[in-house]
């Protein structure tokens, strides 16, 4: 019998291999089982037991996040569901262990979307283009970044494997999301002007659609954004735009589907737009949008009294 430190060897190149997972999400679900086998000590399928699960279960409700608190539950969820795979795999290959469905995930409550008002988004669309350094290739690409952001709803991933060779003269392309799927995304006139107006201003021959314009990048040879610099950019826009909230890549994403559901787009639509895998994901925003049920009440209701 193969040790468990080797089926999730295994396992691990399942996923990238056969079911196509980025090397991310790979490195996360190993990350997670090693925890789980770190605090349990199991060396056998046949050891991991409902009570073990339950121990563990326990131990994780019990740790302290990045943020100083005790794991949010979501988090606790993720350890959770890369073990059900795991043992889904098992099964799978014949391997007797735990069910997988014997591992319930803890109950969420309605998730908070972080939003920001629609005079703020305007705000934050404009701010690269209201400074005194509203012409340099610093401020274009920022302004290209939001309009894209906002106008396509992409991922901050997505966004910064975007490349140059766009076809301006069409208002979509085709852009590879979560689980290597490929979606197409729009874009709207004002995303398009920002993009043309940034393209012609720079003189660089790098492939990559939005790049790092600090000194000695271009020497480098790959001058690509990373996520973590377009979420330092986002920040940066949306102090000068004086929004006090927290604003991020995915907070424009959220105003991108709420906008779509509040002008009346269907929830289907918006889910494929998004590259959500499951309705369930995008019903999120319902919660949103349904607070202006209450106008259409008030508006409507026993209207011939």
């Amino acid at each position: 019998m193969q040790s468990l430190q080797d089926l999730k060897q295994e396992y691990l190149e399942y996923l990238e291999i056969e079911r196509g997972r980025a090397a991310r999400t790979v490195a996360n679900y190993d990350q997670y089982l090693v925890r789980y086998l770190d605090y349990s000590g199991v060396e056998k399928p046949k050891d991991i037991t409902e009570q073990s699960v339950r121990e563990y279960r326990l131990w994780l409700n019990r740790q302290i996040g990045t943020d100083g608190d005790t794991l949010k539950k979501n988090t606790q969820n993720y350890h959770l569901i890369a073990l059900r795979s795991f043992l889904k795999y098992l099964r799978k290959r014949d391997i007797k262990c735990l069910a997988p469905d014997k591992i319930e995930l803890a109950k969420l409550g309605d998730r908070d979307l972080d939003l920001i008002t629609y005079d703020e988004l305007k705000r934050l669309l404009e701010a690269p283009r209201r400074g005194e350094d509203k012409d340099s290739i610093k401020a274009l690409r920022d302004s290209a970044i939001l309009h894209t952001l906002f106008s396509t709803g992409l991922r901050v991933s997505e966004l910064c494997s975007v490349d140059r060779d766009l076809d301006l003269t069409r208002d979509e392309f085709s852009v590879r999301g979560k689980g290597s799927k490929v979606r197409v995304v729009f874009l709207s006139p004002a995303a398009k002007i920002a993009i043309k107006l940034y393209l012609a201003a720079r003189k660089d021959m790098d492939e990559a659609m939005f790049i790092s314009l600090a000194k000695g990048a271009e020497e480098s040879g790959d001058m690509r954004l990373t996520p973590r610099s377009v979420e330092r950019i986002v920040k940066k826009r949306a102090v000068e735009a004086g929004i006090s909230k927290k604003v991020t890549p995915h907070v424009i994403r959220h105003s991108f589907a709420t906008d779509l559901l509040e002008g009346g787009a269907d929830l289907r639509a918006v889910q494929a737009l998004l590259g959500h895998a499951n309705i369930s994901t995008t019903q999120v925003y319902t919660h949103v949008t349904d607070k202006h049920l209450k106008d259409v009440h008030k508006a409507f209701h026993n209207r011939k009294r």
